[in-house]
């Protein structure tokens, strides 16, 4: 807020700034549909790929699954909370603020969960898996206004945006029960969850840190 007050009081007292601002803030945005086409056909080239690798691991999808129930477990009892998580062939890592007994309970929840049937604790809005979608979505609809009318405009930048907003969460949510994840972990069991707590150096004690990354560990049996 502060900065907000001292950028009007600067413009109020000298309003020759906002020549170079407005020139600046005009060329972005000319140039926005150019990057934009650079970015969707980097993006139409490389998410099939990042998703096929994902898909053709058995092993990382169901950890993926468990990763997400273990956080939509947590967040079912106290809200929305600044955790994010990635898998991995032999577990997954949870990143944020947290006590390990929470996460371990939530995981082990979680996991007993899925086993019943519970299918829909492996999806999660907030998955890497549906922020590629919804750039996937964004990518072919730019492109396929663009192929039809031969122009690099600011509307159809703005098209594809909303296009990718109202449809990516449920291009999303069917990415990831087909092909990011696997909610049939009845072959799986929980090993335990390792932490680890923020080590800023110049302070010889840990001054009540809660840990800051998890990682629960598993094992497949057959």
């Amino acid at each position: 807020m502060l900065f907000l007050i001292m950028a009007f009081l600067l413009l109020v007292m000298f309003p020759w700034f906002l020549i170079p601002l407005a020139v600046f803030f005009l060329f972005n945005l000319l140039h926005l549909p150019f990057g934009f086409t650079l970015r969707s056909l980097l993006g139409l080239l490389t998410i099939p790929g990042q998703i096929w690798r994902i898909a053709t691991n058995r092993r990382l999808r169901m950890n993926h699954a468990l990763e997400h129930a273990t956080i939509n477990v947590i967040e079912e009892h106290y809200g929305p909370q600044q955790l994010a998580g990635f898998a991995r062939e032999d577990g997954f890592f949870i990143r944020g603020p947290a006590e390990p007994h929470l996460i371990e309970e939530a995981a082990r929840i979680g996991l007993r969960r899925l086993q019943q049937g519970e299918k829909d604790l492996a999806l999660h809005r907030r998955c890497g898996t549906s922020m590629a979608a919804a750039n996937f979505l964004a990518s072919v609809v730019f492109l396929l206004l663009l192929f039809v009318t031969r122009h690099f405009t600011l509307f159809n930048v703005l098209l594809a945006m909303v296009a990718a907003n109202l449809l990516g969460p449920f291009f999303g949510d069917w990415l990831q029960a087909h092909f990011t994840t696997r909610a049939d972990v009845n072959n799986m069991t929980i090993v335990g969850v390792e932490y680890r707590i923020p080590d800023f150096g110049f302070f010889p004690f840990q001054l009540g840190f809660v840990p800051t990354e998890f990682f629960v560990r598993t094992r497949y049996y057959l």
